[in-house]
């Protein structure tokens, strides 16, 4: 049976964080916006504890390899982390700065609720595959 899952979306177009928080949201995840590195580490020191981060990898004020970074070390448990971008070729990058997942954007909806779907069934957040 799957669950909800708690759900940090960073994408710095707000129409884009916004329509994905709305998408997760009518499929019962309790998913949460931030459209920079700055407001993404705010809404996690308000107490917000993502399962899975979905973090775009250019931010007006930082990098999301650095943020993905960032998250596991204010995070008691570490999210399954999701890497978003327009960029072709960023997979090594993307490894390296631990990412579980890469999407290409833009990501595909369907795409994005089977890979979280992986996840709201399981109580182990251990990533079931590396990013490609």
């Amino acid at each position: 049976m799957s669950r909800p899952l708690r759900v940090l979306v960073v994408d710095n177009y707000p129409d884009v964080a916004e329509t994905t928080v709305q998408l997760l949201s009518l499929y019962g995840h309790d998913a949460r916006p931030a459209l920079s590195y700055d407001e993404a580490l705010r809404v996690v020191g308000r107490g917000f504890c993502p399962e899975v981060a979905v973090l775009d990898l250019v931010l007006p004020d930082g990098d999301g390899c650095a943020l993905a970074g960032e998250l596991g070390r204010a995070l008691s448990d570490r999210p399954v982390l999701v890497a978003v971008t327009g960029w072709q070729g960023q997979g090594e990058k993307c490894r390296a700065a631990g990412f579980d997942h890469l999407l290409l954007k833009p990501a595909d909806p369907a795409e994005l609720l089977a890979l979280l779907g992986r996840y709201a069934g399981r109580e182990s957040r251990a990533p079931a595959q590396p990013a490609a």
